[in-house]
């Protein structure tokens, strides 16, 4: 055994063939033979040798490395939805380098500058928010970035999110389909583009259909604020809405808890209760969520696609917004309108 660190020279010479066929064996997309590649993996094996990446980004421009920047994991819908992106960029020959980040622009744009550093070849922004300014600079480094589940008005960036606003629009049609008149929303983080469209939606459809919202607070997409909300929003007996529209599932499952669990109320029978995101616990018996469907599959597939079009083809590759068909999933927390059935 030496020290000193085994070279791609080092492997050709073991398997009697060019560093350069060393090279291509090693590098995604590339030509060689089969022959060639059993000849060299062969060989890289009984050395310990493995490529540097880093080193060939230096040479070619290339890393084949995508950054995937997340806000926050508790809520169920991201770590299989990023699980889900992962896996289809590896599939496509690119690694992955996860990076966490709060929700505010100021902390993106430092953890951005940190991700410029390895070289990637493109960003993927988790429901954060980015700066005009750092979007220029990626622009300027010729790194592209796609935004999923949220987007910015006016940054010239590719999105990729659930229809949001129709998917509001839904529950509000469902809710008043059932029969409710005292209808509330717990909202979620307002800076998020999500939180906007799916309110949004609500109110359209409450409103298309003769009624105002009854009440109204805010969970800010977190476990104990929409806890505190629904303590606040249900505490006068004589206040109460019979209804309420939760802007995500992870804060819904902490709604229902304290409606049943501390207020002693019936759900649906005293208040009927819908989410969105339709995460694995919403199908669980102990909460039997209505909810609206994120469709995790189709939106990583549609942000896939856009951000290898801008690695791909830089020059004639344009900005895309896509909004995927995002359905009502009607379970039992809700109170179900004749003629609708279960999901």
């Amino acid at each position: 055994m030496t020290d000193s660190k085994v070279t791609s020279l080092d492997v050709a010479r073991k398997a009697g063939v060019s560093q350069s066929a060393v090279s291509r064996v090693f590098t995604p997309g590339a030509s060689a033979s089969q022959k060639t590649i059993d000849k060299v993996r062969k060989a890289a094996d009984e050395l310990g040798y493995r490529p540097n990446v880093l080193a060939r980004a230096m040479v070619s421009g290339k890393s084949r490395i995508i950054g995937l920047v997340v806000a926050y994991l508790e809520n169920y819908f991201y770590p299989e939805a990023l699980e889900k992106l992962s896996n289809a960029l590896q599939a496509q020959g690119y690694h992955v380098l996860v990076f966490m980040a709060s929700q505010t622009k100021g902390n993106i744009d430092s953890v951005v500058e940190e991700i410029l550093d390895y070289q990637v070849d493109g960003i993927v922004l988790a429901s954060i928010a980015m700066s005009s300014d750092l979007a220029e600079r990626c622009e300027k480094a010729g790194v592209p970035v796609v935004l999923f589940n949220r987007y910015e008005e006016g940054e010239g960036l590719s999105a990729v999110t659930s229809d949001n606003l129709s998917g509001g629009r839904q529950v509000a049609e469902f809710l008043l389909a059932g029969g409710h008149t005292r209808i509330g929303y717990i909202a979620g983080w307002e800076g998020a583009s999500t939180q906007r469209d799916r309110e949004q939606g609500f109110l359209e459809g409450l409103k298309a259909g003769g009624q105002a919202l009854f009440t109204r607070a805010v969970g800010n997409y977190e476990v104990e604020t929409a806890r505190t909300a629904a303590r606040e929003m249900f505490a006068d007996p004589g206040k109460r809405p019979d209804a309420v529209f939760i802007a995500n599932d992870h804060m819904a499952f902490a709604v229902m808890d304290v409606i049943r669990f501390e207020l002693g109320l019936s759900v649906p029978g005293d208040v009927s209760v819908v989410g969105y995101d339709d995460v694995p616990p919403a199908a669980w018996l102990a909460y039997n969520l209505t909810t609206v469907r994120q469709r995790a599959n189709l939106m990583v597939e549609e942000t896939v696609k856009a951000l290898l079009a801008h690695i791909d083809t830089p020059d004639t590759a344009e900005a895309r917004m896509v909004a995927i068909d995002a359905p009502l999933i009607v379970r039992g927390s809700a109170r179900i309108p004749q003629g609708w059935t279960r999901t």
